[in-house]
């Protein structure tokens, strides 16, 4: 059956664009017509060692394809196709696979492995293929050190495809010995070395049980340590990239390895190359996540209660780990600053120092404050940079009692630096740390502020000026004002930079025609920081925010002159354009707040709402998204008036809907839909048949984003809620949906974390729609129509109770529906909830929940549900 594809798949590599379309074209025919032909053909070739590599490796790649696809609803397809494929074929095909790993060619065999992984990955839970692991267990025993290389990288990537819970522990114990076996110090050879380094990284998420045994932890861990000291650079980094998965898969495990492993983190910190130093920094970066996490889930109490304590690695290693950090400072790049996702091994320290400052708070102060008063000032601009930057990395964790004394005395130096210091870098730092002084010290929660009047004019003088720097100095600077306005968002009446307002709004709108506003992030930063200025602006400034109307409008509309754009300018011109209706939606936001500025405000909504559209009809997905944001807000402020915009836009908010592949674009345009329907109220009426065809479209998509699924179903509420006993004809179709999403998040709970909170924001979509109906049809002739649909969202507030994983939004929403469903349908339900099994119960919970929002709404379910009883 196989056939000769030789050049073909040369052809499909060549540089001549007509034969490698020609040859992309044979082969998705030979694919379509006769796959188990194709597949046999791809698998001969990349077994055949007389064939070119190139063709070979190609020949992999699209075995691996068939395989296994990013979308979900695709890669299903592809398991379900393989599954089908006559069992003889499939043989044919793994036996080769098998035979091309003893190859001579490296590149067939790597290629290989992958697949072989993937096929393992679809027909191992299948129970099927139960001969695979021992037939490469026997090769790891062979002789020639290629074979022993390419099998050990098999099952690296085999653990990669496969959950622990698919092979049987005998098979995992045989694994996990051959893979040490081949790390150990009397395997001469580095390749195999290597991959058995790089396999155990794979499968320590297997190893649970050898990890529970003393002895079998022992050796694994000793042999890890071993590897970090080999000659070959790629085994020392690969065995510091196990050490740092332990760190978090094994963290309670650890604590007698400590000290060793302090030894060989800080050897490597110090004198090995930095792919190496990187990986060693990352251990202690990632025992710091971990206790952060134990140290917020547990808080401070350590009493009994909990399974994993904190071993308080990093407090017993700070008076010997804060020295290591600071001295990797002074080991910066000289351009770090100007190259986007640089990352070096003095960032990888600062970042470090960040984390050990969020673990263990006020005790890393006087470590770091001697080291910061010796270097900054020196003459050396590394010394500086390192000083300020370990500075700016101690802000978040310590209470700001212990630092307002420091950061008072340091800001009025730090001002003086930003402007005065000859070196970029320095400035850079500079301006980050502001910006940091700012997020963690500034705002409403501080008792002691650190910006008054005194020093409230320098401080904008100096970032303004900032904003003229090179563009990433001028990037931190906007990003120090954000934060320096987001302090003031909740002053009350005024705030102390309405008197700078226009001159901080002029300087963003300069910065944002900067030649070279597309380097660092310049640009967006501007227009966010803009946005947070207007976000916290008071009623004083008003007027002005009313003058950004048409400034912003005016640019909005050159972005629109037409003139031919190549697919780069293309989108840069949709990256601005998403800036600017994404400030025009803050814009909305801010006047349409308060009536007197809503009104001023309403004179240019045709405008804005043309432009709009015209940035709809440039057709871009970014641009789309925040078009269409901005128009969820311009509805909100028109209200009942966006009425007459809804026959041009309507296609547009129909195309959002079908968006599958883009589904953050599909989910913003759901979200607008609501914003819509809570505008034009029946006036939406019209339009209400496409929308509900289409969202019903999407929820029986299997290729939609499940993130979408439950927007979708609290859009249902909002249609409801506007159109009231009009949505009786869609009963037939919303409620069966509804019903069938509720049976199902009632199974899916506890998983994982993920499917929980997926679980929690589907049922809070269920329960939001429910609500809407309800609330809809309340007072109708028709409310008896819902009588039906009552019994089961009983049972299904009654399941989630008893799961007992409910958030406080769900449960709230949940103690809602239930004072709706006795608002709306009276006796009819009273006797409906005395019946139920727990309705009782979880009102009574809720009544006396700590949060005022719950306890709110059960107060109302109460009395709803006494007068339907009384009834």
């Amino acid at each position: 059956m196989a056939m000769e594809v030789t050049q073909v798949l040369l052809n499909a590599q060549s540089i001549d664009g007509t034969v490698r379309k020609h040859a992309e074209e044979s082969l998705k025919q030979f694919q379509e017509q006769n796959l188990p032909s194709f597949l046999l053909s791809l698998s001969g070739e990349l077994a055949n060692d007389d064939k070119p590599v190139d063709s070979r490796k190609l020949a992999g790649l699209i075995l691996k394809n068939a395989l296994d696809a990013k979308e979900q609803h695709r890669k299903f397809e592809l398991v379900q196709r393989w599954l089908s494929l006559d069992a003889n074929v499939k043989t044919q095909i793994k036996t080769c696979l098998l035979n091309t790993l003893t190859s001579t060619v490296a590149d067939a065999r790597s290629t290989s492995s992958q697949v072989i992984a993937k096929v393992a990955g679809i027909e191992l839970p299948q129970k099927q293929w139960p001969e695979l692991i021992v037939s490469l267990l026997s090769n790891v025993h062979q002789l020639p050190a290629h074979v022993k290389q390419a099998t050990l990288e098999t099952l690296g990537y085999l653990c990669e495809e496969v959950s622990p819970d698919v092979v049987e522990q005998d098979h995992v114990n045989k694994i996990l010995t051959a893979v040490v076996q081949g790390m150990n110090a009397s395997e001469m050879n580095n390749d195999v070395r290597l991959a058995a380094t790089r396999a155990l990284y794979n499968a320590l998420s297997f190893a649970q049980a050898n990890f529970s045994n003393d002895m079998e932890r022992d050796y694994i861990m000793r042999v890890v340590c071993e590897a970090t000291q080999y000659a070959e650079l790629k085994i020392r980094q690969a065995a510091f990239e196990c050490l740092v998965s332990i760190s978090s898969t094994y963290y309670e495990k650890l604590a007698p390895y400590m000290q060793d492993i302090y030894s060989i983190t800080a050897k490597a910190v110090r004198e090995d190359e930095e792919p190496v130093a990187l990986q060693a920094i990352e251990f202690w970066s990632s025992i710091c996540d971990e206790e952060i996490d134990i140290l917020e889930e547990y808080g401070s109490d350590f009493t009994g209660n909990s399974d994993i304590p904190c071993f308080y690695f990093i407090k017993q290693a700070l008076p010997a780990l804060v020295p290591l950090l600071l001295e990797i400072l002074l080991k910066q790049e000289e351009d770090q600053d100007q190259e986007e996702g640089a990352w070096n091994i003095a960032m990888a320290g600062g970042t470090c120092l960040g984390l050990v400052a969020r673990t263990v708070g006020d005790d890393i102060v006087p470590l770091v404050i001697p080291f910061i008063e010796e270097n900054i000032a020196k003459p050396d601009w590394r010394q500086r940079e390192a000083a300020t930057y370990a500075f700016g990395s101690i802000l978040e964790g310590p209470s700001p009692d212990k630092l307002l004394h420091i950061v008072n005395v340091a800001l009025s130096f730090m001002l003086s630096a930003l402007t005065k210091d000859p070196n970029n870098h320095v400035k850079d730092t500079t301006a980050w740390t502001l910006g940091r002084i700012f997020e963690f010290l500034h705002g409403s929660t501080i008792g002691t502020p650190i910006i008054t009047q005194a020093n409230c004019q320098q401080i904008i003088t100096v970032l303004l000026q900032s904003m003229k720097d090179t563009p990433n100095v001028a990037e931190k600077a906007c990003g120090a004002l954000y934060f320096l306005a987001q302090g003031y968002e909740d002053v009350g009446p005024s705030s102390p930079l309405t008197p700078f307002f226009q001159e901080i709004v002029q300087s963003l709108l300069t910065v944002t025609h900067r030649e070279d506003a597309g380097e660092s992030r310049l640009r967006t930063a501007a227009y966010e920081t803009l946005n947070e200025v207007v976000r916290s602006s008071t009623d004083e400034t008003a007027p002005m925010v009313l003058q950004l109307v048409p400034v912003i409008m005016m640019e909005l509309h050159k972005t629109l002159e037409g003139q031919k754009l190549s697919s780069d300018e293309r989108e840069k011109q949709g990256e601005l354009q998403g800036l600017l209706c994404g400030c025009l939606q803050v814009i909305i936001q801010k006047l349409g707040s308060s009536e007197p500025t809503k009104y001023v405000f309403m004179q240019y909504a045709d405008q804005i709402m043309g432009l709009f559209l015209r940035v709809f009809a440039c057709r871009s997905a970014t641009v789309h998204e925040e078009a269409m944001l901005a128009i969820g807000a311009l509805a909100y402020a028109a209200g009942l008036d966006f009425a007459k915009y809804m026959p041009d836009f309507y296609k547009y908010l129909e195309m959002g809907l079908q968006n599958f592949e883009e589904y953050q674009v599909c989910a913003v345009t759901v979200g607008v839909v609501g914003d819509i329907c809570r505008a034009l109220e029946e006036k939406i009426l019209p339009y209400c048949d496409g929308i509900m065809t289409q969202l019903l479209k999407d929820l029986s998509s299997n290729q939609l984003h499940r993130s979408v699924k439950p927007p979708i179903f609290s859009c249902f509420g909002d249609i409801a809620l506007a159109i009231g006993e009009n949505f009786e004809k869609y009963l037939m179709y919303a409620m069966p949906m509804l019903q069938s999403a509720a049976d199902l998040s009632a199974h899916t709970a506890n998983v994982d974390d993920d499917m929980t909170e997926y679980t929690n924001s589907l049922r809070n979509g269920i329960l939001e729609a429910y609500s809407g109906i309800f609330q809809g049809f309340k007072n109708s002739p028709k409310t008896q129509l819902l009588i039906p649909y009552a019994p089961h969202i009983l049972q299904f507030l009654d399941s989630m109770y008893m799961e007992k994983d409910m958030d406080e939004l769900v449960m709230k929403t949940a103690i809602g529906l239930l004072g709706d469903l006795a608002d709306t349908l009276g006796s009819n339900a009273g006797s409906l909830i005395q019946q139920s099994l727990t309705s009782k119960d979880f009102l009574n919970e809720c009544l006396s929940s700590k949060d005022h929002m719950i306890k709110e709404s059960a107060e109302w379910a109460r009395l709803a549900i006494n007068k339907a009883i009384s009834v």
